[in-house]
C-alpha cells in the first residue's frame, strides 16, 4: 500500500514492506514505485524494502522548476529519517542510479553498502544532453506520449521485446502518467549531475554494479572499460538484458542482490 510523508513541505510517495536488514530502491526516469511490482515483493521476503517515488515522478511533489541530484537525495534523506531507518543498502536503478550515487556522496554514514542497476557514475556526454534536451522540447510541445511509447520498448534487449509485451506495456503506462513539469525537472536534474567517478572508486563501502550485455542506453563495453570499481565491490553480468534486468532477468538480479547481502554480513 502506497503512504505519504510531508518533507520540508513536499509530499514522497513511498512503500513499506517486510522486515530485516532495510533495502532502499529508487526508480529510473520516467518510472515509479510500480515499477518494482512483483520484485520488491520477492526482495521483502527477507528484508525491509522501501520505494520512493523520487520527487516529480510517481505520486512524489515536483521539488522546483528544475531538480538536481543533490535536493533530491535530501529529501531521500529526510524521508528516511523520519520513518527512523538509521542505515539502510540502496539500489539506484538508471536515475535512481545517479541520486543512490549522490546520497553515498552526502550521506554515506546512513549506507551499509550500495548498488547501481543499469546506471553508472558519469555525467552526461554532450550528445546525451543534446538529447535530453530533445526531450525537453518534445514534451513543451505536448509529445510526452511519443517519449513514453519509443523509450519503454528501447529499454528492453531487442530479442526480449516480443516476450515481455506485458511489462512493456505495464512500463509505459507509468511513464505516461509521469507528469510534463516532473519530467522536465528530472531531465534538468540528470544533465547537470556532477562526475562521482572517484568518489565510487574510493568508497569503502561495499557495492555492486548489475549492468545488463544488451543494454542500447548505457554501452556496455564503454561503461566497464572506464568504470573504477572500490576494493569491496562485485559486478553481475546479466547476459540477456537490456536496460531493466529486474524484468528481464529477474531472478538472477535477485540472487545476486541477495547473495551480495548475504556475503557482506559475514
Amino acid at each position: 500500500m502506497k503512504k505519504h510523508l510531508v518533507v520540508q513541505n513536499n509530499k514522497i510517495c513511498y512503500t513499506d514492506t517486510g522486515n530485516g536488514p532495510v533495502i532502499v530502491l529508487l526508480h529510473g526516469y520516467l518510472e515509479s514505485i510500480d515499477i518494482w511490482e512483483g520484485f520488491a515483493t520477492e526482495l521483502s521476503k527477507t528484508h525491509q524494502v522501501i520505494c520512493f517515488d523520487i520527487p516529480g515522478h510517481g505520486n512524489s511533489d515536483i521539488l522546483a522548476e528544475k531538480h538536481s541530484m543533490k535536493e533530491i537525495s535530501v529529501m531521500i534523506a529526510e524521508s528516511l529519517k523520519i520513518l527512523g531507518i538509521k542505515k539502510c543498502f540502496m539500489i539506484g536503478h538508471s536515475m535512481g542510479g545517479y541520486v543512490t550515487l549522490m546520497f553515498h556522496e552526502l550521506f554515506r554514514e546512513k549506507l551499509s553498502g550500495f548498488s547501481l542497476l543499469h546506471s553508472h557514475p558519469f555525467p552526461d556526454t554532450n550528445e546525451t544532453i543534446k538529447k535530453r534536451l530533445r526531450e525537453i522540447e518534445l514534451v513543451k510541445e505536448g509529445k510526452k506520449d511519443l517519449i513514453a511509447k519509443v523509450n519503454i520498448p528501447n529499454a528492453f534487449a531487442q530479442e526480449n521485446v516480443k516476450k515481455f509485451t506485458k511489462d512493456i506495456d505495464i512500463a509505459t503506462q507509468i511513464a505516461l502518467k509521469t507528469s510534463e513539469k516532473g519530467i522536465i525537472a528530472n531531465l534538468h536534474a540528470m544533465m547537470n549531475r556532477p562526475d562521482l567517478s572517484a568518489s565510487l572508486g574510493n568508497s569503502e563501502l561495499p557495492f555492486l554494479l548489475i549492468a545488463g550485455k544488451k543494454d542500447t542506453y548505457i554501452n556496455f563495453i564503454t561503461m566497464t572499460t572506464q568504470i573504477s570499481l572500490p576494493q569491496n565491490s562485485e559486478f553481475c553480468v546479466l547476459e540477456n538484458s537490456g536496460h531493466l534486468g529486474f524484468i528481464e532477468e529477474k531472478e538472477k538480479t535477485k540472487q545476486s542482490i541477495i547473495a551480495f547481502l548475504n556475503s557482506i554480513k559475514k
